[in-house]
């Protein structure tokens, strides 16, 4: 009897300190999420001629990245990533929220490629879907392959047909990004990981939540787009 319960102390500390140190490890997979997203839109604002138009990054309602989006198969493509959204609120930029993009979209793809996908909200029904747990891209939500270049004033295509707009990053080529049919979801997991429970994503983008120290050079980045693409008109 006595060696029953040992062994069932014994279990449930190892479970316990197998949930701490999974806690941890996706603790730290997250805050270098926050880090790479960061560091994905400097680069990109770094390169003006070649990335999102002032136009664009100015009216956006929310930039949502996801660094190293996995794209791979043979004629079927598939997408999956991680990533972290920050939405415009009263107050600046609001905490970042997390989220997975699941999905495949039909194409002569030939092997596996990451890329870094950013994700521009123009208005406010794209911001709802965002404020969901999960939504279509294409279905709930229109979307289209973003402009490219320092200005996209002159072609307004871009500001009436979709609700979001899509680059992606590959190989140190940006280009807009045709992405129908990806389902994007509330990321429970990572969520926890930074914020302690699983807050929801309505409460985090209306402001309601404090902004974590790791997500800081996330949220300079996308002040710092948007101030640059003031600045420079």
């Amino acid at each position: 009897m006595v060696y029953r319960m040992k062994k069932a102390i014994t279990f449930v500390a190892l479970l316990s300190m197998t949930s701490v140190g999974w806690a941890g490890t996706n603790r730290e997979a997250t805050n270098d999420r926050l880090d790479h997203a960061g560091r994905v839109l400097h680069e990109i604002m770094d390169a003006p001629d070649k990335g999102i138009p002032e136009e664009v990054l100015e009216h956006a309602k929310c930039i949502a990245v996801v660094p190293h989006l996995l794209k791979g198969g043979f004629v079927f493509g598939a997408e999956n990533g991680r990533g972290v959204a920050t939405c415009r609120t009263g107050n600046g930029w609001s905490a970042p929220v997390f989220f997975a993009i699941t999905g495949g979209s039909w194409g002569l793809q030939i092997g596996v490629e990451g890329i870094d996908l950013v994700m521009i909200i123009q208005d406010e029904r794209g911001m709802r879907q965002l404020l969901s747990s999960k939504f279509e891209l294409g279905a709930d939500a229109s979307v289209a392959a973003g402009p490219v270049g320092r200005h996209a004033s002159a072609d307004t295509d871009w500001k009436m047909n979709a609700e979001i707009l899509t680059y992606s990053r590959a190989r140190g080529v940006f280009a807009g990004l045709t992405l129908n049919g990806a389902s994007i979801r509330h990321d429970e997991d990572s969520t926890r990981a930074i914020y302690g429970q699983n807050v929801s994503n309505a409460h985090i983008f209306k402001g309601e939540v404090a902004v974590p120290p790791s997500a800081n050079s996330f949220l300079d980045a996308a002040r710092g787009a948007k101030a640059q693409a003031i600045a420079s008109k």
